[in-house]
């Protein structure tokens, strides 16, 4: 049986309820947590301006670029974001995030001196680990600085972090890679090149911003909601055992202890992973991307099926949850198109358009920030509205980020007019940017808040491991396998919203209830109330 820690929030018709005035350090606090986001994301989407300067210098393909933005980050980033979400839950969130600020800004800097892709590779996996740490600390963080009445809309006004960071990445990038390569034509100090400064002067600023982090004062959790939870007085020891069930091959003793049963599962799954992983290696030729996947894929079966055995409450409301399953993975197939879209929209645009680097930063770069910034905010307060009106009123707006797009990425891939395609796509990162808010916020509240922590990286588990590691991966491996045709790459990404409009179409109906049982479903499964 597991202990609540005083833990049980209320249900989401309590949204609106409340009108008790949101203190100024909440929204100051906000404030910094958005240019964490800000910066995770220049960090992370740099790549795409930079991507045909590597590949030109590294001598890869567009598979390999799909990989290194998506896979080699994504499974790391999945994997590491389980225990770094149960430390969430139970240590200094703040700490947390100035810890895993300093280490993803140190790794983006070291990804300016490689000199080959499995350098890059490596620092990308860095990344990945360091950017592991600040969604769920954030997301618990904004839950206990914001009433419930609010959090969609502060977690929007969080995320739009996402779409500033990655529209900016374009215009700092352009702006670098120019400048520095008409200075320097044949290479730099040290022998650097465009892109490798690139890197460099965006990774070197995070570790200053660690510092101005380390000053947030973290809150008491659970207190908003009336009900305070307690320091945890043994914070790593949760977050060690996760690690141990989540990263192989130590998952294998963790099966073992567990049982002879639970141990033969457990192979059982490496066997089907592994195999999965070899047939489509043979049947693409690609062996990293079936590799890391597989890889992910089976220590995430391997941390589930342990939080069952060592957490039911917890399981039963992630993973046993048919409405948090829906939520998630619905989502998903909203992040596997946009991830794709937002990746390769200055690679496509430079090669098949010919616009320069600068222009894209200015015409593309600082638009899509414009444009995802208006889309998550305007979506998180129309979840907001809609959940005051009807109890499923979130799910109403991730389906409209699902489907709304489609048309807009349509028109941006298949017109050979610049404007028109600036026009595709600003629209279709808008229109995607509403779902987020929403999804973030409908996941938060089907579980109790000593798991919010763990459910922001579940959450997060299907955007990397479905959305990041196979959306910019397939737009890649279409690209690469048709003649570099990159609008075809882009446009197979569609194939998964047929997929989640099925998800979500469910959810309208799953969410509501789920939503009004959370603390009797917690009890039933033994927490202790």
């Amino acid at each position: 049986m597991t202990e609540a820690k005083g833990a049980a929030v209320p249900q989401e018709p309590a949204v609106g309820s409340g009108t008790d005035k949101v203190p100024a350090y909440s929204w100051y606090a906000l404030s910094v947590l958005v240019l964490i986001y800000v910066l995770n994301f220049i960090d992370r989407q740099i790549l795409s301006i930079l991507a045909n300067d590597i590949k030109a210098d590294l001598g890869v393909e567009d598979d390999y670029l799909g990989f290194l933005y998506g896979t080699a980050f994504a499974v790391f980033y999945a994997l590491f974001g389980i225990p770094l979400g149960k430390l969430a839950d139970s240590w200094k969130r703040v700490r947390l995030m100035a810890l895993g600020l300093a280490l993803w800004s140190t790794m983006t800097a070291l990804s300016g001196f490689a000199k080959n892709a499995t350098v890059l590779t490596a620092a990308r996996i860095g990344v990945g680990v360091g950017e592991a740490t600040a969604s769920p600390s954030a997301y618990s963080l904004i839950s206990d600085w914001f009433p419930a009445r609010l959090r969609a809309t502060a977690l929007a006004i969080y995320s739009s972090g996402l779409y500033i960071g990655g529209g900016i990445s374009l215009l700092i990038g352009g702006l670098i890679v120019e400048n520095w390569n008409a200075a320097y034509p044949g290479g730099g100090p040290l022998g650097l090149v465009g892109w490798q400064a690139a890197f460099l002067a965006v990774g070197i600023p995070g570790l200053l911003l660690a510092l101005w982090v380390l000053t947030l004062r973290e809150p008491v959790r659970g207190a908003i909601d009336g009900l305070p939870t307690p320091e945890d007085p043994a914070p790593f020891r949760g977050f060690l055992q996760e690690l141990f069930q989540v990263i192989p091959p130590f998952t294998v003793f963790g099966a073992a202890a567990r049982g002879k049963k639970a141990l033969m599962g457990n192979l059982l799954g490496a066997a089907f992973f592994a195999a999965l992983a070899w047939v489509l290696w043979l049947l693409t030729g690609v062996v990293e991307q079936w590799v890391f996947l597989g890889v992910g894929y089976y220590a995430v079966f391997s941390w589930t099926m342990g939080l069952r055995a060592r957490d039911l409450p917890t399981f039963k409301l992630t993973w046993g949850s048919p409405a948090f399953l829906c939520v998630i993975l619905g989502y998903g197939t909203v992040a596997f198109t946009a991830y794709a879209a937002s990746y390769w929209g200055a690679p496509y645009a430079e090669r098949a358009l010919g616009v320069n680097k600068t222009d894209l930063g200015w015409f593309l770069g600082a638009p899509a920030a414009v444009a995802g910034f208006l889309g998550v905010i305007l979506g998180g307060r129309m979840a907001d509205f809609l959940l005051e009106r009807r109890p499923d009123g979130r799910v109403w707006v991730i389906l409209f980020g699902l489907i709304m797009p489609v048309p807009a990425m349509w028109l941006a891939y298949t017109t050979d007019d610049v404007v028109l395609f600036y026009i595709g796509a600003f629209l279709a990162q808008m229109l995607s940017a509403a779902a987020l808010g929403a999804a973030a916020a409908s996941s938060q509240a089907l579980v109790l808040p000593r798991m919010r922590g763990m459910a922001t990286a579940t959450f997060f588990l299907s955007t990397t491991l479905i959305g990041l590691g196979l959306g910019p991966f397939m737009a890649g491996y279409v690209s690469a396998t048709n003649g570099d045709d990159l609008s075809l790459g882009v446009l197979s990404t569609l194939v998964a919203a047929p997929f989640g409009l099925v998800l979500l179409i469910a959810a309208l109906k799953l969410v509501p209830e789920a939503a009004a049982s959370v603390v009797e479903r917690a009890r039933a499964a033994g927490e202790t109330i």
